[in-house]
């Protein structure tokens, strides 16, 4: 099959076209064949060598396809199911024709769209659900603020909070102001404004995708009693203690019951995935520089096989 593989760590130069062995798969897994693979910044930070990973590696963890095979103890799959999901990270991933993946690691995609659209879901889908519903505890009438709103997870997270029957708030540049509202932002605020933070008041969650700065910024305006969730390091805690604000630093997992409720959610309509732009396998290297240089709208989707 062709696949791109990592034989060392470095640029975007480092990831080659290659022909390898179709996967042999357990007893517990599927053969999936690879139609389309969603990129994320795991995938460029993962090639640098930011995280550990045996090499030679095929990466992508998103992705959605057809079984092709299944192991000898699955029962709840059958050869033909169009699935999708994010795979363990610590295996070779999705930037290939074919992949194995565990059976328990599936669920099954949405029916109202395609392979290309719905392999930007899982991995910023899981992401935006677990920081808002698992980790925040996000409910109806509450309000909330999205940061980085207009990157993958951001489009996500607006888009549950609005179902939700939350209060939308997200940071953005202006520039993409007009399509959060479209997307279902109550309000939108440029965070290139000095001081926006002393604007805002009674946020009960955030969700941080951006860190650092701004992570400290937002605790000026989240309610006691809040909750602050960041995908990247949790800072200065002892800050948020001291007024009262719960902050959690969260890994996303594969959650297939979580996989499911978007899954239902797009197929109702009241999430679409937003994709920036769909290259072919062989351009894999461009999709990371893309996705690397960061101010995408959406997803970056690899297009492998054709529907």
């Amino acid at each position: 099959m062709k696949a791109i593989e990592i034989h060392s760590y470095g640029g975007p130069e480092v990831l080659q076209m290659e022909e390898v062995p179709v996967p042999r798969i357990n007893a517990d897994e599927v053969l999936v064949r690879v139609y389309a693979s969603g990129v994320n910044p795991v995938d460029w930070k993962i090639r640098e060598g930011k995280a550990e990973h045996p090499l030679p590696f095929i990466p992508g963890w998103d992705l959605s396809g057809v079984i092709e095979e299944t192991g000898a103890n699955v029962r709840n799959f059958t050869k033909g199911d169009a699935v999708y999901t994010r795979p363990d990270v610590k295996r070779d991933g999705s930037y290939a024709e074919y992949v194995a993946v565990r059976a328990n690691e599936l669920a099954y995609k949405p029916n109202s769209i395609d392979h290309v659209t719905a392999a930007a879901i899982p991995l910023a889908g899981l992401t935006a659900w677990q920081c808002l519903f698992t980790h925040g505890q996000l409910e109806a009438g509450q309000k909330v603020l999205i940061h980085g709103a207009s990157g993958g997870v951001g489009t996500f997270a607006v888009q549950f909070a609005r179902w939700k029957g939350a209060y939308v708030m997200a940071t953005a540049s202006e520039k993409n102001h007009d399509f959060l509202k479209k997307l279902g932002a109550d309000e939108v605020i440029d965070y290139h404004t000095p001081g926006y933070e002393d604007t805002i008041s009674s946020v009960n969650l955030v969700l941080d995708t951006i860190g650092g700065e701004t992570q400290q910024r937002s605790l000026k305006f989240i309610m006691p009693g809040g909750i602050l969730v960041t995908t990247l390091k949790p800072e200065n805690k002892d800050a948020f203690d001291e007024k009262g604000v719960r902050l959690i630093g969260m890994y996303t997992q594969t959650e297939p019951d979580d996989l499911a409720a978007i899954a239902s959610l797009v197929d109702e309509g009241w999430v679409k995935p937003v994709i920036a732009k769909v290259l072919p396998l062989e351009q894999a290297a461009e999709a990371q520089k893309i996705v690397q240089g960061g101010h995408v709208r959406g997803k970056i989707v690899l297009k492998i096989h054709e529907e």
